[in-house]
């Protein structure tokens, strides 16, 4: 998951790369931090939790410098920890180097076991540490000549941005896995994950980096280079799904969009003709209800509320409180479903659980009928490219036909969206997504017994 953030030369540049980060939190959500420059001297802050959180005013005044990159963290690689939060930065012999990742590398176990047998000491647990190693390393002569040398040792996702003394730099692995974008601001360029950041702090986006590209920016400008061999496209389908904001472009797309013609094409799929409304799973169910509900010609209404400020770190002490964990964050409003047979629209089912809790939420409320339809095919294969999907044994969908889940969950009818009623929704040619969560087919391969954590059967 994770988000990150850079600009170059901006007289504001670590108090926009706080802003960029706020319109990101919802990539990541376990820690936060903000590298900046002033050509100079390089300082960092960065800490658990929250952007909000982690940055004071005092904080941001002591960021000084008009070149900055920021990163918002969900692990995937790396334990939650404060020594894992990004951007990493580190001294080396040619100056000084930070980094801020959004992807998995498929290959990073190998990588470092042997770097570790040639002397590398690493600070950290995540995979983003290893591009670090391979860079200061790297025998080519100048810095981007040793960033390509790094990067093409490397397997698997990888959206970045660099930050030295002197520039920025901004490389997407040539798969295309995580989004990543460019934009200019005040005649100043901007990198980031998603185009919201660029609309909070109303920079004008430019266009995508392209998979395989590396992008450097410094006092010369802008450059591009595409130094790796042509892949074919693999962009993650899971962003349209459920990671980016409905507010953002991603892949050239428009998000909310697609997840309304989401709803819309499991509506002519899956429709739940004894139903009386639509009442979707905020906040990721409530684009593809709009478009169930509108092709469905059916009432939709917002009767599951959702609590804003329940956090991650929410504290469970006891069974009790545990038991209480679902209508801690969603709460269902009893005079609108009260009697009444409603279809539920979900984004996704994982494992299971938190669906089937909060079905028994909606029927101790009074609700006749459920009947649930979610907006993506059936996941049945973990992600090895940076989604947190938990190992396949974990995964209902690999365990359960239709029938069997629905039993599991408590419903009275369940549907799925088909993978080419994804498709045809997201509007981009299906050859250019991953979608191995679903079929199982990875496009960047990898050795079994790296993941076999996550892969086993």
């Amino acid at each position: 998951m994770c988000g990150i953030f850079g600009i170059y030369n901006h007289k504001d540049a670590a108090r926009l790369t706080y802003l960029g980060l706020y319109a990101l939190q919802h990539r990541g959500q376990e820690s936060a931090g903000i590298v900046v420059s002033d050509t100079e001297h390089v300082t960092s802050h960065k800490g658990m939790g929250l952007v909000a959180d982690v940055f004071s005013k005092g904080a941001l005044n002591k960021l000084k410098g008009k070149i900055a990159i920021g990163h918002v963290r969900y692990s995937t690689t790396g334990s939650s920890d404060i020594k894992n939060a990004q951007p990493f930065l580190v001294k080396y012999s040619h100056g000084t180097l930070a980094i801020g990742h959004n992807g998995n590398l498929v290959n990073a176990k190998v990588m470092k076991d042997r770097l570790e047998k040639e002397g590398a000491i690493f600070q950290t647990t995540i995979d983003s540490e290893v591009i670090v190693h391979l860079i200061a390393r790297s025998k080519k002569n100048n810095f981007v000549e040793t960033i390509v040398d790094g990067l093409s040792q490397v397997k698997g996702a990888y959206s970045l941005v660099f930050l030295t003394e002197d520039k920025i730099v901004a490389a997407r692995d040539p798969n295309g896995f995580r989004p990543l974008c460019l934009g200019k601001l005040d005649g100043v360029y901007v990198v980031a994950s998603e185009t919201c950041a660029f609309d909070l702090i109303q920079a004008k986006y430019i266009r995508d980096v392209e998979p395989g590209e590396i992008l450097i920016i410094d006092q010369s400008g802008l450059k591009s280079i595409k130094p790796f061999p042509k892949a074919n496209p693999s962009f993650c389908i899971f962003e349209f799904i459920y990671f980016a904001r409905p507010d953002s472009r991603v892949f050239g797309k428009n998000v909310y969009v697609a997840r309304k013609n989401m709803g819309e094409q499991l509506a002519k799929e899956s429709p739940a003709k004894s139903a009386e409304l639509v009442v979707p799973i905020p906040d990721s169910g409530i684009c593809a209800g709009l478009g169930f509900a509108k092709k469905s010609k059916m009432p939709f209404e917002m009767a599951i509320i959702r609590n804003h400020y329940v956090g991650r770190t929410f504290i469970q002490p006891s069974q009790y409180v545990r038991d209480l964990g679902v209508k801690v964050k969603l709460n269902p409003v009893r005079e609108i479903i009260k009697n009444k047979k409603i279809v539920v629209i979900e984004d996704s089912i994982v494992r299971g659980t938190t669906s089937r809790a909060r079905i028994r939420t909606l029927k101790d409320a009074g609700v006749s009928q459920v009947h649930m339809r979610v907006s993506c095919p059936a996941h049945k294969f973990p992600c090895v490219y940076g989604i947190d999907f938990p190992n396949q044994k974990e995964l209902i969908a690999f365990k359960k036909d239709i029938k069997k889940i629905r039993n599991f969950i408590g419903l009275d009818s369940l549907g799925y969206l088909s993978l080419e009623g994804l498709y045809k929704s997201v509007g981009i040619p299906k050859e250019k997504f991953c979608v191995a969560c679903f079929t199982g087919r990875y496009p960047v391969k990898f050795d079994q017994g790296v993941n076999k954590s996550i892969l086993e059967r």
